[in-house]
């Protein structure tokens, strides 16, 4: 049955990746992502990655989501004003990266590749994994995770800045 269901959402997580790249619609898009953060989801829960799975969900397809659809319909998106040759040229290279992606695919699994072990052991009984994750966060990877998070509070403030705008000549004679 797992095998089954791993299968099941490693062809929707592939799937709804391509349509991410492939759709039109920058909103379809973003549907086709959330779709995609869910399948991953399941795949953590299916590897007893329980708390990355819930994680994946609120934080990626609930939260970040959100924010990207909310850009997404804040900024007025034009048509393409590239002409004919610049797509076609565009489309040529994404066709022959995608060949060479799909060729270095197939070559490994021609050899036989497989990934090694998801673990080297498993968590200890009665520890969730949640416990694990925060062991090793707040103390191997303390510096990674502030720098971080100071990242992210550094995109949050230059996307309000941006969000603003600039005030217009009415705006400062008013003040």
């Amino acid at each position: 049955m797992v095998p089954a269901l791993f299968l099941g959402f490693a062809a929707l997580l592939v799937a709804t990746a391509l349509m991410v790249i492939l759709h039109r619609n920058p909103v379809t898009s973003a549907l086709f992502l959330v779709l995609s953060f869910c399948s991953l989801a399941g795949i953590y829960i299916l590897l007893r990655a329980e708390f990355l799975g819930m994680v994946q969900v609120i934080v990626y397809a609930g939260a970040i989501m959100v924010l990207f659809l909310f850009v997404i319909m804040y900024m007025n998106l034009q048509h393409d004003v590239e002409t004919g040759a610049q797509i076609a040229v565009r489309r040529g290279i994404g066709w022959m990266v995608g060949g060479l992606l799909l060729l270095f695919a197939g070559l490994l699994a021609f050899r036989g590749w497989a990934p090694g072990p998801v673990a080297a052991e498993l968590p200890a009984q009665g520890n969730g994994n949640a416990a694990a994750i925060g062991k090793v966060l707040y103390s191997r990877f303390l510096f990674p995770f502030e720098i971080t998070s100071v990242l992210l509070l550094v995109a949050m403030v230059g996307a309000i800045v941006l969000a603003k705008g600039r005030p217009s000549s009415s705006d400062t004679e008013a003040a």
